[in-house]
């Protein structure tokens, strides 16, 4: 009779034998070295390979009374679109927009991230990057990427099945802080164009287009002038930096991250309950993907407007007479932005938010 304990033939079991990679793991630290350095700031203290990050809290001794923000996020299933296309180097960018652009909100600028990558099976190329987007990612909103950890967790996830969140932290003054409470009636509403679907709704999409539609990743799509795959992947906008500009430039009263929920949703987040934001629709026109969403699936505008961006990944909230200057700024950074609507007394309106009208083009 043959045994099968792997012991009673004399082969010890290991952690190599149960699926986890400590050589692997060693390499993917080494390669994504170069790529973490790029996200120093001057408070960095220490190198990647520490049991902890650090950062010098004295530069927070400017401040009179400091507040430290903080955010944790992950980017849902997009991840099943980069695995698919075995393309990795975008993600990293998506979850460093989804916790710094959550940071902004308030005011505070971002400081420093941790990332947390879990793998089914450590590939260190691969694993690198996903790091080396967020480390750009991370260079595009300011702040550092001061370490992480990356689990191999075999039998829960596939060899080639991932997923990736990270968590931010920033600082705002005290009497600085942005949000509901200083929003007021006859405020303007300022829409900022998001990059395309952004990092939400992605159980949908993948739904409409692979589920329904049958596209493949490599299927050209003239609307978007490239493929599906590329247009899945299209990078999340980072506004940060972007949003620190106007609150130096301007008064701003309030900022929005357009995420999960939608326009409406979100927005509603820092109306006061004793006013209402009525936004036009035909100050923009959603790009292309949007309305492929909605025809392939036979997805009704409410639904749409529910689960995706449609156009708008963030919006300042900000006094009549800082329009110009607003727009002007954003004009000068890169930032397509419009006025989209005003703020009023709530009355008798059921709702913190409506949408008005129909989308342009």
């Amino acid at each position: 009779m043959t045994s099968t304990n792997p012991d009673a033939a004399g082969t010890g079991a290991s952690y190599a034998a149960a699926g986890v990679d400590i050589e692997a793991g060693d390499r993917a630290v080494e390669l994504m070295k170069e790529w973490v350095k790029k996200t120093r700031r001057p408070e960095s203290v220490g190198a990647l390979g520490g049991f902890a990050g650090l950062f010098d809290a004295s530069a927070l001794k400017r401040y009179e009374r400091p507040l430290l923000a903080s955010a944790t996020d992950g980017v849902g299933t997009k991840v099943a679109v980069a695995q698919k296309m075995d393309v990795h180097d975008t993600i990293g960018h998506d979850l460093v927009a989804m916790v710094v652009d959550d940071l902004v909100v308030c005011g505070a600028e971002p400081l420093f991230m941790t990332d947390y990558i879990c793998v089914g099976k450590v590939r260190p190329e691969r694993v690198a990057a996903i790091v080396k987007g967020i480390a750009e990612g991370c260079v595009l909103a300011g702040c550092a990427l001061v370490g992480g950890e990356t689990a191999e967790h075999p039998g829960l996830l596939g060899p080639d099945e991932y997923d990736v969140a990270g968590a931010g932290t920033g600082v705002v003054e005290a009497g600085e802080v942005l949000g509901a409470d200083r929003v007021r009636a006859g405020d303007v509403v300022v829409a900022m164009r998001s990059s395309g679907l952004h990092s939400n709704g992605y159980s949908l999409v993948r739904h409409v287009f692979f589920d329904r539609a049958g596209w493949a990743l490599d299927r050209h799509v003239e609307e978007f002038g490239r493929t599906l795959g590329e247009e899945l992947l299209e990078p999340t906008k980072i506004y940060a930096l972007d949003c620190l500009a106007l609150i130096r430039a301007t008064e701003v009263h309030a900022f929005s991250h357009i995420t999960g929920g939608g326009l409406a949703a979100n927005l509603a987040r820092v109306v006061p309950g004793e006013l209402h934001a009525t936004v036009d629709r035909s100050t923009w026109t959603p790009g292309a993907v949007f309305g492929t969403v909605g025809a392939l699936g036979r997805v009704e505008r409410a639904e749409l407007e529910r689960t995706l961006n449609m156009g708008v990944g963030m919006v300042a909230v900000v006094p009549p007479e800082s329009v110009a200057t607003t727009l002007a700024t954003l004009e000068e950074r890169g930032v397509d932005a419009w006025v989209a609507g005003e703020i009023t007394e709530r009355g008798d309106r059921a709702a913190a938010v409506t949408l008005t009208g129909d989308y342009a083009g």
